[in-house]
């Protein structure tokens, strides 16, 4: 059973991999074999990572909305690795607000910025389109590979504000209708992928990370906690396995599919 798990020899590319579980993507991917492309928009800091990971790993600066950038990125990595065997489409926007006293205000549906809406919509589903575009091009014409894109929980069901609540019931945050909206459009792409590429031996498949312990307020680890079925948040490295799973030879017959690995969050 452990080889079908290895990626020995395997050339994988992670997207937004200086993030929170960016990081925890590149680590697994080393640790079961693959050569691991760490793309992030700061060169220096990936470049870092890639070497803490161990040899034959690099770092590369990669926009994702450039086709540009992409295109270059492809060319030094084939350069390199002469294959790319995995894509994981991590990259991703998820809101945040330089003034926290304007978090609820500038969050709420009403008055959420045009701007903000239009740069999501730019990284989190046309930076997943011209990745999947520009590398998956490669596995096709290779006749194999995977691509694992990642959504989320809001992909599948809409937000509970009420977790933003505090001890006092006053609303901090509202979770604005961007992140739901691409990542649902995430989740259908995949779709439309898997069908699309289905002859040429390329495996398309999402993965739908629940939320990620991270320092938060203790009012909001709580609220969400009990909203799960496991009573928790997820810690960084909880999707390491899934992740792996989509990208080895483990999950040979699965494509187009929605791996959910939430605590149960969706599940009542």
């Amino acid at each position: 059973m452990t080889n079908i798990f290895s990626l020995k020899n395997k050339t994988a590319i992670v997207t937004g991999a200086l993030g929170l579980i960016g990081k925890k993507h590149c680590e697994a991917l080393a640790q079961a074999g693959a050569n691991v492309v760490v793309a992030d928009m700061n060169e220096g800091e990936a470049e870092t990572f890639a070497k803490s990971l161990g040899e034959n790993h690099t770092g590369l600066k990669i926009d994702v909305t450039s086709e540009s950038s992409l295109k270059t990125a492809r060319g030094k990595i084939l350069a390199r690795y002469g294959t790319i065997d995995v894509l994981v489409n991590n990259a991703a926007i998820n809101d945040m607000f330089e003034n926290p006293g304007l978090a609820k205000e500038l969050s709420a549906f009403e008055n959420y910025p045009l701007d903000a809406f239009k740069k999501s919509l730019d990284v989190n589903v046309t930076g997943v389109f011209l990745a999947s575009q520009v590398f998956g091009t490669v596995m096709a014409e290779h006749g194999s590979g995977s691509i694992i894109n990642i959504a989320s929980t809001y992909g599948m069901v809409g937000p509970d504000q009420s977790i933003y609540r505090d001890e006092c019931g006053k609303q901090t945050f509202f979770k604005s209708a961007v992140y739901p909206v691409t990542k649902g459009a995430v989740i259908n792409f995949t779709r439309f992928l898997a069908a699309y590429w289905g002859n040429k031996g390329v495996r398309v498949n999402t993965l739908s990370p629940g939320g990620v312990e991270n320092n938060q307020n203790e009012f909001f680890i709580q609220n969400y906690s009990a909203k799960t079925l496991l009573g928790r948040m997820a810690q960084s490295s909880d999707y390491q396995g899934a992740l792996v799973f989509l990208a080895s030879e483990a999950s040979a017959y699965m494509t187009g599919a929605n791996l959910v690995v939430d605590g149960g969050w969706t599940a009542i």
